[in-house]
């Protein structure tokens, strides 16, 4: 009889791991598998909170406790740095989002028989969970699931539509892509559903690209106490208290430095914390929220250079670099491959290396390390919590 195994840890796709590598989803660290299969609970094993749980795609870790939950987001990140030979010299506590604290998500919208079902995608399918509750989304966000789904009851035509939805300061923003109006039955029904609502903005992608359909004032987010105009669609971090953890760890690293570059820059999120005494250069690749930071600073008179650039295909060469007392960078997952060996060769002091991807940071960090950075601090971060999505901010010195 095989004797019973006890779970050691959780795997990056959320399944727990016993010593002989057996994986085993939906445990958690402490539980123990027995001989017939069965999971016997131990005390880091948490009651989910959500009746989805276990087929909507939007949770992996619900059934892990507080500790637990902690501990997956830290191994993450540390294990990360370990795979690729780099030592943090500190790693800080985790921070993870409280429970309703999402202010941005993509939804699925699809006609199943005849009554709307929306919700996330079931784990590893493209079927819909007709979502009752939801223990992440912002309340302003999840509020409007049921109207969205009577907003949609008479329709019998067949549609598969994504919905993002983001909270401004105007109130939620709504994207709808993959569904079209006929008539002006329907086109009446979406206003009065914009109208009922108090949307800040709807925008309709028809199959011809994404056009507003209303937008009473312009859409607007603060960051650091400037509005700056949100382009539909436009990235935004999933949580105010992650995106506030992640900037103090930027302006306590960079606090000092007289001129700063900020790198895949987006709205400005760090160049609107960083900017006052220091003067900071913000470089973005797309066009909407490189005019969005650049207008923004000007209203605010801030000391902040938007420079619209694609970092990937033209990354600031070593020789730009050099005139700046610190970098802090915020890549798409792939990572910043090419910057990053521009930024090893730059000899620039001090490197804030801000991720979504532990994998990709820790390959490019690899780079930094390589031309003589030491890792001096490690900060996991669990905006996206329940999930296995895990992110981080770092600091590289010279």
């Amino acid at each position: 009889m095989t004797p019973p195994e006890e779970i050691l840890r959780v795997a990056a796709k959320g399944d727990g791991v016993t010593a002989s590598g057996r994986h085993v989803p939906l445990a958690a660290p402490g539980d123990r598998v027995l001989a017939d299969g069965t999971l016997e609970l131990g005390p880091h094993h948490a009651v989910p909170p959500c009746r989805h749980f276990g087929r909507c795609g939007g949770c992996q870790l619900q059934h892990l406790d507080e500790e637990a939950l902690a501990g997956f987001v830290r191994d993450r990140v540390v294990n990360a740095a370990e795979g690729q030979g780099l030592a943090p010299e500190r790693v800080a506590p985790v921070h993870l989002s409280p429970p309703n604290t999402r202010r941005r998500a993509v939804l699925r919208a699809v006609n199943g028989g005849g009554r709307p079902l929306i919700g996330f995608n079931e784990q590893g399918s493209h079927r819909v969970v007709d979502m009752r509750e939801c223990h992440v989304l912002r309340p302003e966000l999840f509020a409007l699931v049921e109207p969205l789904r009577r907003m949609l009851g008479p329709r019998r035509d067949r549609y598969a539509a994504e919905i993002t939805l983001a909270l401004t300061d105007q109130g939620v923003d709504c994207a709808v892509k993959g569904l079209a109006l006929e008539g002006l039955a329907q086109t009446e029904a979406m206003l009065d559903f914009c109208r009922e609502q108090g949307l800040a903005r709807l925008t309709l992608d028809q199959g011809y690209g994404p056009e507003t359909f209303w937008e009473p004032d312009p859409a607007t987010v603060t960051l650091s106490g400037v509005a700056v105009d949100y382009p539909a669609g436009a990235f935004l971090q999933a949580t105010a208290d992650g995106e506030a953890a992640l900037v103090a760890a930027a302006r306590e690293w960079l606090a000092g430095s007289d001129r700063v570059a900020d790198l895949f820059a987006g709205l400005g999120t760090f160049a609107f914390a960083l900017a006052g005494s220091t003067r900071v250069a913000a470089a973005e690749a797309a066009r909407d929220a490189h005019l969005a930071c650049r207008t923004a600073a000007g209203r605010a008179q801030l000391p902040v250079e938007a420079l619209h650039r694609d970092l990937f295909r033209n990354p600031l060469r070593a020789e730009e670099l050099r005139g700046f007392g610190g970098v802090v960078l915020d890549p798409p997952r792939a990572g910043a491959r090419e910057q990053v060996v521009q930024l090893a060769a730059s000899g620039v002091a001090r490197i804030v290396y801000v991720s979504c991807n532990p994998s990709s940071w820790a390959r490019d960090g690899r780079v930094l390390a390589d031309a003589g950075y030491r890792l001096a601090e490690l900060r996991p971060v669990g905006q996206f919590r329940w999930s296995t999505h895990v992110e981080l901010a770092s600091l590289f010195v010279r």
